[in-house]
C-alpha cells in the first residue's frame, strides 16, 4: 500500500511516472477527452482546513477519471470522536484512497499507519506534496529538461518549501531558498535531506538578492500562514526586504517566471505589479493541481 504523505516518499522514477501519467492525461483532457480510467473508485476528502484548490481539483479530478469523491468535514468525527487507528480502520474498508488536509502532520503520518488504502496528504503545516508536483510540472512544461536551470524560493521555510525543496532535489533542478533568520528549514528536515539526496545543488542564505539572481523562475508564499494569524505582526517585520517585486525580480533571468501557491496577499510577500503580470504564471501552477492529481490518483490506484 503506497501513501504519499510527503514528497520524500516518491523516487525519482515514480514522481516521472506521475508526470509522464499528468501529461498524457492533461493532452487528452485539452481535447476534451475524459477517460474512466478509475470507474467506482471513491476517494474521501477529510478536511480539517478550508480549501479552494485542494478540494476542487481533487473533487473535480476523480469525476474526470470516472470515479467519486465524499467531502467529509466535522460530522464525521475525525480526529475528534474516536482515535485515528479505528477511524482509519473502518474509513479504509469504504473508499479507495484519502486526501487529508489537517493542521498536524502528525495527524497524517500516524493516519496513514492504520489505513488499508493509500493515503494523500492535502496539506500540513510541515508538507504539501500536492502543491510540491503541480509546481515542478508546470515548471517542466514551461524549461523542459531541468539541468542547467536554477530556480529561487523567497519567504517563510514553510511546508510548500519543503516540498519544493524536495522535489528539486529528486529531480536536478538546482533550487536557491532565502528566508528571513529564524525562518530557515529545520535540522532534521534538513539532516533527512542530505541523506536522501547528498548531491542535490541547494543552497540557503538569508540575502533575496543572491537567491534571485540568475533565476529561471522566483516562487514566493505567504508570510502568515493559516493558524499563525498571531504572528501577523512580528513576522510582517521579519520579513521586511523580503517582498518580490519588480526590482527582486529584475535580479533573475530577463525572462525568469513568478510562482506562488496562491491564495497570495499583494504588497505583503509579492507587488500587484508582479503576480498579475507578464511573468506571472501563478494561474497555470492553480491549473496544474487538478492535472497532477489526476496523475497521483491513477498511478495509486490505476496500477494492475
Amino acid at each position: 500500500m503506497r501513501h504519499v504523505v510527503s514528497l520524500f516518499d516518491l523516487s525519482t522514477a515514480e514522481i516521472e511516472a506521475i508526470f509522464a501519467i499528468t501529461r498524457d492525461l492533461k493532452a487528452k483532457h485539452a481535447t476534451g477527452l475524459r477517460e474512466s480510467i478509475l470507474p467506482g473508485r471513491v476517494v474521501a476528502l477529510l478536511f480539517e482546513k478550508p480549501s479552494l484548490r485542494t478540494r476542487v481539483s481533487f473533487e473535480t479530478g476523480i469525476s474526470h477519471l470516472g470515479g467519486n469523491s465524499l467531502f467529509l468535514g466535522s460530522e464525521v468525527g475525525f480526529n475528534a470522536r474516536e482515535s485515528l487507528a479505528d477511524f482509519g480502520r473502518v474509513i479504509s474498508q469504504y473508499v479507495d484512497a484519502i486526501v487529508v488536509r489537517a493542521f498536524r502532520h502528525e495527524t497524517v503520518v500516524e493516519l496513514a499507519k492504520h489505513c488499508t488504502c493509500s493515503v494523500i496528504n492535502g496539506l500540513t503545516d510541515y508538507s504539501h506534496p500536492c502543491q510540491g508536483l503541480a509546481d515542478l510540472y508546470t515548471l517542466r512544461e514551461l524549461l523542459g529538461k531541468f539541468p542547467g536551470h536554477k530556480i529561487a524560493y523567497v519567504g517563510d521555510a514553510n511546508n510548500v518549501a519543503r516540498s519544493l525543496t524536495i522535489g528539486c532535489a529528486r529531480l536536478d533542478l538546482a533550487l536557491a531558498v532565502a528566508s528571513p533568520k529564524g525562518y530557515g528549514f529545520d535540522e532534521p528536515f534538513l539532516a533527512r535531506l542530505k541523506r536522501e539526496a547528498p548531491h542535490a545543488n541547494l543552497t540557503f542564505t538569508h540575502d533575496p538578492a543572491e537567491a534571485v539572481r540568475g533565476a529561471a523562475a522566483v516562487y514566493t508564499d505567504v508570510w502568515t500562514s493559516m493558524g499563525q494569524e498571531a504572528e501577523t505582526e512580528r513576522r510582517m517585520a521579519d520579513f521586511a526586504g523580503f517582498q518580490v517585486d519588480a526590482r527582486l525580480m529584475a535580479l533573475a533571468k530577463e525572462d525568469a517566471y513568478f510562482m506562488h501557491c496562491l491564495p497570495a496577499h499583494r504588497g505583503e510577500e509579492v507587488s500587484a505589479d508582479v503576480i498579475d503580470g507578464p511573468q506571472s504564471v501563478v494561474v497555470e501552477q492553480a491549473g496544474n493541481r487538478m492535472h497532477v492529481q489526476k496523475g497521483v490518483l491513477t498511478w495509486l490506484l490505476g496500477r494492475e
